[in-house]
């Protein structure tokens, strides 16, 4: 038995998410994601794909997140046409994220353009809304749990890994030995999702390690948000908080839903501006099984907030005064809506920005991070003179020693373990700390290195 592991993404980078499986000539690609960030990462999105896309069978989805999914329509626009096999939330997900982020896609090209800010003429997307609708054509769903053949000796299963909704680890059988790709791995005590499945046994573990060496905070998110948006309340203020559409948004309504019951925050105007969000939030009812939120409790949530619909209602924000909160993706900054309002409230000290999750080197929200005091948006340079403060605790990441746990309970013993989904010093550090309490050889793969393993 040999099979080979090519690392097309995701390796010592936290985005791009791409894993080529080749075995007696059946390819399979786990996860199919774009990659985000510093200008040299985004480029490779414009690539040609480094084996050729008919040549795949097919794609295993672990969840719905851009950097796992987005680049699924310039793969099939380049020839793939096998099937893509999530789980049915995650299908259902990427119905509304993938047509949007073409829209979001032809929208800026369409600006650049229109302004004359791009260095090519003319600007164009990456792709567009009706060639992510054909890619959505290819998805088959499959339960979790359920074993589905993609060959005489190649199956898999997809199991549950919290973090997002339909979020799954892909346990691929190979003639018997056992390859699991995690995904992304969810908190283990989160207040919406339950915590991921005990992995069964491997014989091979390609792991995330975004917050390879780092711990969540103690301090209590619910108290760091409550005090952000009564400080914030108290100048008039605007408190703007990028967030992922996916996930993100709908914990941080979550959390406003709780403070307000308990009336730890003011009465005051709350939006939500993300069409991809706001449909998203609907979701979160009809798949009550996968998460902890009653049906009640759910409605209470989407209630909490004033959804905007047109472009128009986003504009009309901007020239709005505060007390006001915007819930807005995308969660690094990195285009969407949120931009315009960064433009708007960005300059003026009474307003906050609220970074409420992880931030990828080379992203608007990581030099936010930073203390950077002006920040380039549509090629025009604002200043930022509003505060910056982070939730760390709100990832839906799991940390390091929660990962750790997730392992050891799961009593697992690979012979090889790959670390990826992380910048490159997290994961080296990561490397030691699984090999120092495992004892387990651990590699951190190099962008398109090949591994085969026998």
């Amino acid at each position: 038995m040999a099979f080979d592991i090519q690392f097309l993404g995701a390796a010592s980078t936290v985005t791009g998410s791409k894993y080529l499986l080749t075995h007696n000539g059946i390819k399979i690609l786990i996860d199919c994601g774009l990659f985000q960030g510093p200008k040299d990462l985004r480029l490779r999105n414009w690539n040609n794909f480094p084996v050729n896309p008919a040549e795949i069978n097919a794609i295993i989805l672990t969840h719905a997140h851009i950097d796992h999914s987005g680049y699924i329509p310039r793969l099939v626009k380049q020839g793939f046409r096998g099937k893509i096999y999530c789980t049915p939330a995650t299908k259902e997900l990427c119905e509304i994220l993938l047509p949007d982020s073409g829209y979001l896609m032809e929208e800026e090209a369409a600006y650049l353009n229109r302004h004359k800010k791009s260095k090519h003429n003319p600007a164009l997307p990456l792709f567009t809304v009706e060639e992510a609708e054909d890619a959505l054509k290819l998805f088959e769903v499959v339960a979790f749990k359920e074993n589905t053949s993609l060959g005489s000796d190649i199956s898999f299963e997809l199991h549950y890994a919290g973090h997002i909704l339909g979020a799954a680890s892909a346990i691929i059988e190979i003639s018997g030995k056992k390859i699991a790709f995690t995904g992304d791995i969810g908190r283990m005590n989160d207040r919406i999702f339950f915590p991921p499945e005990l992995l069964p046994r491997i014989d091979y573990l390609v792991t995330e390690s975004t917050y390879g060496n780092r711990l969540h905070e103690e301090s209590n998110d619910l108290d760091e948000l409550a005090n952000a948006i009564n400080e914030t309340y108290q100048r008039n203020g605007v408190i703007l908080i990028p967030a992922f559409a996916v996930g993100r948004a709908q914990a941080l309504m979550y959390d406003l839903s709780i403070l307000r019951k308990q009336n730890r925050i003011p009465e005051f105007p709350m939006y939500l501006n993300s069409p991809m969000a706001t449909n998203v939030s609907n979701l979160f009812c009809e798949y009550h099984e996968l998460h902890k939120l009653s049906e009640a409790e759910c409605d209470k949530t989407c209630e909490v907030v004033k959804y905007v619909r047109t472009v128009e209602e986003s504009k009309a924000l901007n020239e709005r005064k505060g007390p006001l909160l915007i819930i807005s993706a995308s969660g690094m900054l990195t285009g969407g809506r949120i931009l315009h309002h960064l433009k708007a409230f960005a300059p003026q000290p009474e307003n906050m920005i609220l970074l409420s999750g992880y931030q990828a080197e080379g992203t608007r929200g990581a030099a936010l991070e930073k203390g950077v005091r002006e920040i380039k948006i549509h090629g025009d340079v604002v200043s930022v003179r509003a505060q910056i403060r982070s939730l760390h605790n709100m990832s839906a990441h799991a940390d390091y020693n929660e990962i750790i746990e997730w392992f050891s309970r799961s009593k697992i013993q690979p012979e090889r373990v790959f670390l990826t989904h992380g910048e490159a010093v997290g994961a080296e550090e990561f490397a030691v700390k699984l090999n120092e309490t495992f004892g387990w050889q651990c590699t951190v793969p190099k962008q398109d290195e090949l591994i085969s393993l026998t």
